[in-house]
């Protein structure tokens, strides 16, 4: 079920379609998630999720929360097409005679399309992040100036703090003009430390969670039942590799709040959030990260099994004709 043959352009509609369906429903969750990963001891913003989500409408609106949901939404479909892809294609080229795929393999398989994805996570990342982080460091500033103004003794108004809120084709200019084509890459060495774990461990469960629910082997299972499965296998891996997602959005931020930790690199990262937040901090933001994970991938492999390409592409001859 889960290895037979699909068309190259039906896996890469359905991965797709999965992507956007899935952003458009969990963003404000991811949002909420890189903010509370980004905020270090020095100056805390938030409490928890539902506290970042009210304080996110107060000052910034409801569409707030959905600040570099642009970016995910145009670079989801590439991202998605090529990590499900991929795996089909690895998991077909490792099985033997069509025969069932070992666990190592199956690894194997989740490795190689954790591998792939990056080429397009890496840069859509490094853009939402400065995006979604954006109103934190604004709020943040705005706070300092308010309690400055407090404490200072002269009457008289104090200057507004004027807010700069970049777009993505703002930052990806500066980011080319600067750094080069590496400068969307930030993070990469992190990313692929996040992404090919997470793959190891999603696509070997949920293949064998789904595999539950089938009653005959060249069935496909019911809908549900790939929707459970992708819930709680992309749950269960999100949370296992959240150290590693922490240590990738500190990297990747450019922008740093009043009092906060610069970082060199992945070890120098890890290191001082050891040492100065304890290892209970590589853990923020991981139930969030859970909640946008597990219906982001429930959806995904309905979609993806369900397999609505094939729908539509049958469709196109019908119309030409």
């Amino acid at each position: 079920m889960a290895d037979k043959q699909i068309s190259l352009p039906a896996k890469l509609i359905n991965g797709g379609i999965a992507g956007l369906i899935g952003v458009t429903c969990v963003f404000p969750i991811d949002l909420a998630k890189t903010r509370l990963q980004n905020q270090q001891n020095g100056q805390r913003m938030y409490s928890s999720l539902s506290d970042c989500l009210i304080k996110t409408i107060r000052s910034e609106g409801y569409f707030g929360m959905y600040r570099g949901a642009a970016v995910n939404l145009t670079l989801v479909t590439p991202e998605k097409a090529i990590k499900l892809a991929a795996n089909d294609f690895f998991r077909h080229h490792l099985s033997k005679d069509g025969k069932k795929l070992t666990l190592l393999r199956e690894m194997l398989a989740g490795c190689g399309a954790g591998t792939c994805q990056v080429i397009v996570t890496t840069p859509m990342e490094m853009l939402k992040i400065q995006l979604q982080d954006a109103g934190r460091i604004a709020a943040q500033k705005k706070l300092m100036a308010a309690q400055a103004q407090l404490s200072s003794a002269p009457a008289g108004a104090a200057e507004p703090v004027v807010e700069t809120r970049p777009t993505a084709t703002q930052i990806t200019r500066e980011l080319l003009r600067s750094k080069g084509i590496a400068g969307l890459y930030k993070g990469l060495g992190a990313t692929l430390l996040r992404d090919v774990p997470f793959s190891i461990v999603y696509f070997p469960l949920f293949a064998n969670l789904n595999k539950l629910g089938q009653k005959d082997p060249n069935v496909k299972a019911p809908f549900y039942v790939s929707f459970l499965s992708g819930c709680v296998a992309g749950s269960t891996a999100a949370v296992a590799v959240n150290p590693c997602d922490v240590i990738k959005t500190r990297l990747q931020s450019l922008q740093r709040g009043v009092n906060e930790d610069t970082y060199s690199g992945i070890l120098d990262c890890t290191k001082k959030i050891w040492q100065r937040e304890g290892p209970t901090a590589f853990f923020k933001g991981a139930y969030c990260r859970a909640l946008v994970i597990a219906p982001l991938f429930g959806i995904a492999q309905v979609v993806y099994f369900v397999g609505i390409a094939e729908f539509l592409l049958d469709l196109l001859p019908k119309h030409r004709a």
